[in-house]
């Protein structure tokens, strides 16, 4: 038996359960992830309750090396039970090429009834198999929100301002800084071989909010061009905030070349060197030494447009738990994972959000996580990164340096025509 992480309440709610629990008494039922220590250890302790629930032996391979070597067991008929993906992409590759199992009957039902904006959750581990019919072949468990503003409480009270709740009062809030003679934001997409990447976000949270998540999924698949003109205007509403001098500290010129981690100090200079800085819920790890979240630092949802009736769209990313050896075990596994005390677990251990609407929010061990988890229990529709759903070449290449290229003054339309012969060239 591992070492568990439960507090006594935790593993209650979590035995409370057993009475309905399978006998899956000498039943070994393998995992893999790309989750190290000391998220290892977390996922570990809550295999622990389903052993006990059980009798079955959870065995749990993490690998910074994941993504090739889940392939490379899978075609050599070696993979493990369950594999935990990072993104979904992989995920949808191995599908189409059969080595997935589809879930149980009903599991699309219990996600759209239990996780919040649960259509998209079903949408996101839906993928085609090997004959072309899609199916429900994941489910997320954790997840990551990037549709996050960060600021300062005391800035804003010293000034005046309130925390906008539509894009058309975070535009006005903008414009109200500069006529106050201070700057809005601090942009900054530098981030060595991988520059440029912060600006797709902005991009693909502009999309949500102005389009519907059809022509957002139709983009990410290549349906829709990046030269479209929806996707231009995306593009053109980044640029409303980064391509303006008297709107980003150090000037529209310097954006593509601060550092991303560095971009968000400008929020704690004394006087201020801006108000806001638009970044996903990692980037306290870059904050000055010292800075509590909730005090010197807040953050709101990066708003929706209220004129357009688009709802609360989230911007994300999350793993996913498919069957890539399938058993009875791996099955009964899979729906452990929906109990909202599974969850609750990691809630309690910190570094995890969840979708399901079953959750004791009381169990997050800080208010920041519980305020974030808000947001995403709040969102009606929710999509994971774009950029890491297309080919590398594109999401990890030619978008990243194309949008570099607008941050220093090209022409939208030449950026967007660019990518997007970049991604036809790989036809």
């Amino acid at each position: 038996m591992k070492k568990t992480l439960l507090t006594g309440a935790a593993m209650a709610a979590l035995f409370a359960g057993a009475a309905s629990a399978q006998d899956l008494s000498g039943e070994t039922i393998t995992v893999a992830g790309a989750w190290l220590s000391p998220e290892s250890e977390v996922i570990e302790s809550v295999f622990d309750i389903f052993e006990e629930r059980t009798g079955a032996t959870v065995k749990y391979v993490g690998s910074d090396s994941f993504e090739q070597q889940i392939r490379i067991d899978a075609e050599a008929g070696s993979a493990p039970n369950l594999a935990i993906f990072p993104q979904p992409g992989l995920a949808a590759d191995l599908a189409a090429l059969g080595f997935l199992t589809p879930l149980q009957d009903g599991s699309a039902d219990w996600i759209k009834e239990n996780y919040a904006a649960g259509q998209s959750w079903v949408d996101l581990g839906t993928f085609a198999d090997k004959d072309g019919v899609d199916q429900l072949f994941g489910m997320f468990f954790r997840v990551d929100l990037k549709s996050l503003v960060w600021y300062s409480p005391e800035n804003f009270e010293d000034a005046g301002y309130e925390v906008p709740t539509s894009m058309e009062e975070l535009k006005t809030l903008s414009d109200q800084i500069v006529a106050d003679g201070d700057t809005p934001w601090c942009i900054g997409l530098g981030s060595g071989a991988a520059t440029g990447w912060p600006a797709t976000d902005w991009v693909e949270d502009m999309l949500l909010r102005t389009q519907s998540p059809d022509v957002y999924d139709g983009w990410v698949s290549n349906e829709i061009s990046f030269d479209d003109p929806r996707i231009v205007a995306a593009i053109e509403e980044f640029g409303a905030f980064a391509l303006k001098d008297d709107y980003v500290a150090g000037g529209a010129g310097a954006v593509a070349s601060t550092d991303f981690r560095d971009s968000p100090k400008g929020l704690f200079a004394s006087p201020p060197q801006c108000y806001m800085h638009k970044q996903a819920s990692f980037i306290p790890a870059f904050f000055p030494e010292g800075t509590v979240v909730g005090e010197d630092a807040d953050f709101f949802y990066f708003p929706a447009y209220e004129g357009k009736d688009l709802g609360k769209p989230v911007l994300g990313a999350g793993t996913v738990v498919t069957i890539t050896n399938p058993s009875k075990g791996a099955q009964s596994l899979v729906e452990f994972l929906r109990d909202p005390a599974a969850h609750e677990v990691w809630m309690e251990a910190g570094g995890f959000l969840t979708p399901h609407k079953g959750v004791d929010t009381s169990k997050f061990s800080t208010d920041t996580a519980r305020a974030m988890n808000d947001i995403l229990l709040n969102a009606t529709t929710f999509r994971f990164d774009g950029s890491d759903l297309m080919p590398g070449g594109v999401g990890a290449g030619s978008f990243w340096t194309g949008m570099v290229d607008y941050a220093g003054g090209k022409d939208v339309t030449e950026v967007a025509t660019e990518i997007q012969s970049s991604w036809d060239a790989l036809k």
